[in-house]
């Protein structure tokens, strides 16, 4: 880091030293903090609006709060690259999302500064909670600060922690960092000057004598509890968070820090449930993000003088373009699609369909919970709900998969983006378990497409089903097989035989295909494309078991109930037994870095596969046939 350039900055190492700086420097210090952001995240690619957001709230939490003795919990946890930057993380930004280096998400492993690992949304009021809670059990003088965006509100979770929290008499502090609005200059320096005077001594004490005056005269009691609403509210949002039992300050200007640090030096004082409404403005400080958000949400490299370039080359299709093309398409053959996103639009594909179907369009906000019965209810009324959603964000609606949609056996297609390992976002975000608890549902069918030509194929078949069916394709490009116009449905739970060989059969399920094919040049090895994990091709199983000594699964998910456990119940079922080894993701969490090389490391790549399977079957490898035939 240059002296010159980051001269604050450089100084320090951690909150303690921030809190040494006089207060007028750090107006200064915010600007060097935010510069220093763009220059890494144009480095190494990652988040960045958002963290562009957040540099002058993060400067104010630790300049006011006792870091880490005071918990600081931020939600999703995708703007937390200034806060790593002022606790001691600022010489490894270098390493972000890379293998061995920082997350891109707080974890508790990685610093004492991040009390609660996060990644996924409306996590934050909970954790706090029950940290402010702890604290007051056993008696410590502690503050807990939870710091949610207003996306992330919209998650019934968030809510129901607020429920709780409003009536647990502890020490917590909610920030609501809102950037879907602006405050104009006149209107925030009202904001600024009311903020204040809500959050200090004088009003809460005068308003705590005010009601135990007049609690004793029941109508007057009433009436300056209406006037005090009334007049909240010609200034402020709506009172619904002093409805929950908060007492509600704010809106203020998230990048005034003139404003920002007494109101939470004020706040900091005060006892009971606080709610904080600041708004902030993603992108702050760089023109071409502010302009645009949504492109500079996690941009890769780019060069901050010129912005976000079109690749010289036209890029393979992805998987999600080859889904939101299908959507499209089918959309406009079937009137009964419908297509529901989880605050996903961009990130699934699902841009073009919103522009040409506004109609059938549902954006239902961060609330996969709501997402998948709302997809329910939808269906009970002929309708053919298709629900693109990230694997891992399925997770957090599983009751109501099986509750709302697989008993009722209603026709919900799931496009489950995002499958295996996603590389940069490590572990929270790995796609690794879909296989095992869908499999478990009954009713409930997985298709697994080898390419993006497949990909196609099988969510035309899932959607002529009349049953939920989940098609998990991967983040990225695949084999970059072209897909083709028509929309042209694969047998249902019909796999194909790719390769002729001899001794051994390699059982692919997925883009793993690819690396099976390869190979199995090297060991004379069959392999069959599975392309469905549930219901299992059984009858060509069980034919390709009698005609070889061996048998190999490989997945990108979990060894664990996957796919190739599947294929183990099935041979046991028919009472066929053989030697079976399964090749897929171990029993830990994998952490972040390039999913080439993840993928690598777990041994599934033409090489480690090749590898595993001779390792394992010596013998028969050795004595393979060289005499091969390629099935098309």
């Amino acid at each position: 880091m240059s002296q010159t350039k980051y001269p604050l900055l450089e100084s320090i190492d951690d909150p303690a030293g921030l809190r040494l700086l006089p207060r007028a420097k750090l107006g200064a210090l915010a600007d060097e903090l935010r510069a220093y952001v763009l220059e890494s995240v144009s480095r190494t690619g990652g988040h960045l609006s958002s963290n562009l957001g957040t540099v002058e709230l993060t400067v104010a939490l630790h300049y006011v709060f006792n870091t880490p003795h005071d918990r600081l919990v931020w939600d999703v946890g995708h703007q937390t690259y200034p806060h790593k930057i002022l606790t001691g993380r600022r010489e490894r930004l270098g390493s972000l999302r890379q293998h061995g280096g920082l997350s891109g998400f707080p974890q508790r492993s990685e610093s004492e500064y991040d009390a609660f690992g996060t990644a996924h949304s409306s996590t934050s009021i909970s954790a706090a909670l029950g940290m402010a809670l702890a604290a007051k059990i056993k008696g410590e003088e502690r503050h807990a600060v939870a710091v949610i965006g207003d996306g992330a509100m919209t998650a019934g979770m968030a809510f129901e922690a607020l429920n709780n929290a409003g009536v647990a008499d502890c020490n917590l502090l909610v920030i609501l960092n809102d950037n879907d609005m602006s405050i104009s200059p006149p209107v925030g320096a009202l904001n600024r000057y009311l903020a204040q005077l809500m959050s200090g001594q004088f009003y809460a004490a005068a308003k705590n004598v005010g009601k135990t005056v007049l609690k004793g005269a029941p109508p007057l009691f009433e009436l300056a509890k209406r006037i005090e609403e009334h007049a909240k509210g010609m200034v402020v949002p709506a009172t619904l968070f002093e409805k929950f039992g908060f007492n509600y300050v704010g809106p203020i200007d998230g990048h005034d820090l003139d404003s920002l640090i007494p109101t939470l030096e004020n706040i900091k004082h005060l006892k009971g449930p606080q709610f904080l409404h600041v708004v902030t403005k993603k992108g702050q400080g760089y023109k071409l993000a502010e302009a645009d958000p949504v492109a500079y949400h996690g941009p890769g490299k780019f060069d901050p003088a010129v912005g976000l370039q079109k690749p010289a080359t036209q890029p393979k299709q992805t998987f999600t373009q080859v889904f939101g093309q299908w959507l499209c398409d089918m959309a406009e053959m079937d009137p009964r699609l419908v297509g529901i996103t989880p605050a996903m639009r961009e990130g699934s594909g699902m841009v073009e369909f919103e522009k040409r179907f506004p109609a059938r369009y549902f954006d239902v906000g961060i609330a996969e919970q709501h997402a998948v019965t709302f997809a329910a209810g939808l269906a009970c009324e002929g309708m053919k709900p298709v629900v693109a959603i990230y694997s891992t964000f399925l997770q957090r609606a599983y009751d109501q998969l099986i509750h709302d949609v697989a008993i009722q056996n209603l026709p919900v297609v799931f496009a489950l983006d995002r499958a295996g390992l996603v590389g940069a976002d490590g572990a929270t975000h790995a796609g690794a378990y879909d296989i095992p608890y869908l499999r478990c549902v009954p009713n409930v069918s997985i298709a697994c497409p080898a390419d993006e030509r497949e990909c196609r194929s099988l969510l035309t078949s899932a959607f002529e089903q009349n049953h939920p069916v989940a098609v998990r394709y991967p983040r990225g490009a695949g084999a970059g097989v072209a897909t083709e116009a028509e929309l042209q449905a694969l047998p249902f739970g019909k796999a194909e035989v790719r390769r002729r060989g001899h001794g051994i059969a390699i059982l692919a399920f997925g883009t793993l295909l690819y690396p099976a094919l390869e190979a199995a040049e090297e060991i004379n090895a069959t392999v069959v494309n599975m392309r469905w994990a549930k219901p299992l091709d059984t009858e060509l199983l069980l034919q390709i078991a009698a005609q070889h000594s061996a048998l190999v699964t490989v997945e990108d998910g979990a060894i664990m109930g996957g796919a190739g456990s599947a294929v183990d119940e099935a041979l046991q079922a028919a009472g066929k037994v053989l030697p079976l080894l399964q090749l897929g993701l171990p029993d830990v969490f994998i952490e972040h870095g390039d999913p080439a090389k993840l993928m690598a490391m777990q041994g599934l790549d033409a090489i480690g596969i090749a590898q595993s399977i001779k390792t394992r079957f010596l013998a028969l490898t050795e004595n393979a046939k060289p005499t091969l035939k390629v099935v098309a």
